[in-house]
């Protein structure tokens, strides 16, 4: 499978696929393909289905098989960038939930949940995550610009939880509630933030959705009885 990324600000994966080859989305975001794309929906089996219900996650998903040599693309769903990822086996790629775009069928996707479920509860995105592993290309849907910053062991970043647009398998995450009630109350940045610490590489993104959808919804008139 060969691939190119086009557009902006809202970018596409065009990627070429020779006949039997596949590819998987979980989001429907096809955006336009060559009519020998045959596609097919499928559940992943219970126990995905599962954990996806469970997540908030859409518990299906599209497989795309090239009945003969052609194109498909996907798009993002946000203005943004498109992140290529090629996934190895013993080096699995953790990603927020809402980034998986598309991937080779090789690729697999699981659900990874923090260990302090109680932190994580309260921190929003970085509870529930995707594992990615197995072997072959992925590509993640980023908000806004990515920034990537390689970890030495042992350094750590401090990141909004809504930024973390994913990071390499070594890379330890803990939730970290922000000390300080008059920061609480008054200084806009939630209850927590996200710990990243190396060794390993970190992607971050530099405007995810819910921060657009707490602009919006805060200039929103509420409506008077």
């Amino acid at each position: 499978m060969q691939y190119e990324i086009i557009g902006e600000p809202y970018p596409a994966v065009v990627c070429h696929l020779r006949r039997g080859e596949q590819m998987k989305t979980e989001s429907g975001s096809m955006v336009w393909m060559d009519p020998v794309m045959k596609m097919e929906t499928t559940g992943g089996g219970a126990r995905k289905m599962f954990g996806k219900l469970f997540s908030g996650e859409n518990m299906f998903q599209n497989v795309y098989t090239a009945q003969n040599d052609g194109m498909i693309a996907f798009g993002s769903s946000f203005p943004g960038q498109i992140l290529p990822i090629e996934i190895r086996p013993g080096q699995d790629f953790y990603a927020q939930k809402a980034a998986f775009l598309a991937s080779e069928m090789s690729v697999d996707l699981s659900l990874h949940f923090n260990q302090k479920l109680g932190a994580g509860f309260f921190g929003g995105e970085g509870f529930i995550m995707q594992r990615l592993s197995g072997n072959g290309m992925a590509f993640l849907e980023c908000d806004g610009s990515l920034v990537q910053y390689n970890l030495a062991a042992g350094q750590s970043m401090v990141v909004d939880t809504g930024n973390v647009l994913g990071f390499t398998g070594n890379v330890k995450l803990e939730i970290q509630r922000i000390k300080g009630a008059m920061n609480i109350l008054l200084g806009g940045e939630g209850l927590f933030n996200t710990i990243l610490t190396g060794p390993g590489t970190i992607y971050l993104q530099t405007m995810p959705l819910s921060n657009i959808v707490d602009i919006i919804a805060a200039h929103i008139p509420t409506s008077s009885s």
